[in-house]
């Protein structure tokens, strides 16, 4: 596809030789987000009467998966760009769409999605930040944790209680938060094993006043809209996971054609050519899974939910296996960072966990298949 190699070619060119000294230094790679921005990838999700791509989840999935072949915190920037306008893309009005999408099309503004909190992790519903109406405005008071981009954003979609008393479907509502703004501040930067130059971010909301304009759909849809902001942004994740399997296929089987041993190259070793072997067939399969859910979820499947699962649940694993074996083939090199394949195999461990734990990925599939009350 002519995306894919377009993005490509900008991965190996502008953001390989930057991959290093990102992870080195746990520095958001502004550069890289105004190429993104003018190379308009930060575009694709959205719509072109806005100024957008229109691109379909697939050639969003394209571009976030050439990106992570060569720098994962770079394809973040996108999977996080799409995650956190989703909300605003399934929900929002005319005029909501009209007022906030075409900077985040031309990608001069970022926005990330707060819906996480401290005692709110997999368990969603038991959020506890709350947004009380008062005349025009809500009044949001909490906190949110783990968010990427957060101190980076200036758009933050936020999930917050609106009606305690209301079943967990109903408690919580959606709003975009423009900051800086009175209340709010920016906490803590998160130390991460991987994706050091994406900075996760504690976000604290002291008495922020928001527009009653800035809800996102009814009071009580926080719920359903985050569930549908999934079922098309874990996609994006399985993208990222099959990006770095990917690249750390490639890295190994250049090591494995040059490193020789015992007078021939590892590579030609029965053990090391099986590894290889394996690790492309994983990389692969994940790919296929994944273009197969986006044309799937794009097409409005009833089973939405359960495509997305599979293909991040697959995709992580894969990647977790492939980066862990591509350190194996390249030995003690594998091991330190003058090789990529060691900040590979820590960006992965991530695709396993956030945006739902591979745990939550099981569940959901297993609920498709056997209904919630089966």
């Amino acid at each position: 596809m002519l995306l894919r190699d377009a993005v490509r070619a900008i991965a190996d060119e502008r953001v390989a030789p930057r991959a290093a000294d990102i992870d080195r230094t746990g520095e958001f790679p502004d550069d890289l987000r105004r190429l993104l921005a003018a190379q308009d990838i930060l575009a694709l999700p959205f719509p072109e009467e806005h100024g957008g791509l229109g691109g379909e989840l697939l050639s969003v999935c394209l571009a976030i998966e050439q990106l992570s072949r060569a720098c994962a915190t770079t394809g973040l920037i996108l999977a996080v760009h799409e995650l956190a306008s989703l909300p605003l893309l399934l929900a929002g009005t005319a005029e909501q769409q009209a007022r906030w999408v075409p900077s985040l099309a031309a990608g001069e503004r970022l926005i990330a999605f707060a819906l996480t909190e401290a005692e709110a992790g997999s368990d969603v519903a038991a959020l506890r930040t709350r947004a009380v109406r008062d005349g025009d405005d809500y009044v949001l008071t909490g906190s949110k944790r783990f968010i990427s981009e957060g101190s980076v954003a200036e758009l933050i979609t936020v999930f917050a209680v609106t009606d305690p008393d209301a079943p967990s479907h109903a408690r919580m509502s959606c709003f975009i938060v423009e900051v800086p703004t009175d209340g709010f501040a920016v906490t803590r930067i998160e130390h991460k094993m991987g994706l050091r130059g994406s900075p996760t971010a504690e976000l604290a909301f002291d008495g922020v006043r928001v527009p009653a304009a800035n809800l996102i759909g009814a009071e009580g849809d926080g719920f359903g809209l985050a569930m549908r902001t999934f079922e098309r942004s874990r996609p994006g994740i399985a993208a990222q996971a099959v990006g770095i399997a990917q690249g750390a296929l490639e890295a190994a089987t250049a090591y494995a054609k040059d490193r020789r041993q015992f007078g021939q190259r590892i590579g030609d070793f029965q053990m090391v050519s099986a590894m290889l072997a394996d690790m492309d067939a994983s990389t692969e399969a994940a790919r296929q899974l994944l273009y197969t859910a986006c044309v799937e979820i794009e097409a409005g499947a009833p089973d939405a939910a359960r495509w997305s699962a599979l293909c991040k649940l697959v995709a992580g694993d894969a990647a977790m296996r492939v980066t862990t074996d591509a350190v194996q083939v390249m030995g003690g090199y594998g091991y330190i960072d003058e090789f990529p394949v060691e900040r590979m195999m820590r960006d992965a461990k991530i695709t396993q966990l956030y945006e739902g734990t591979q745990q939550i990925q099981r569940l959901v599939v297993a609920r498709a298949l056997l209904g919630r009350d089966g």
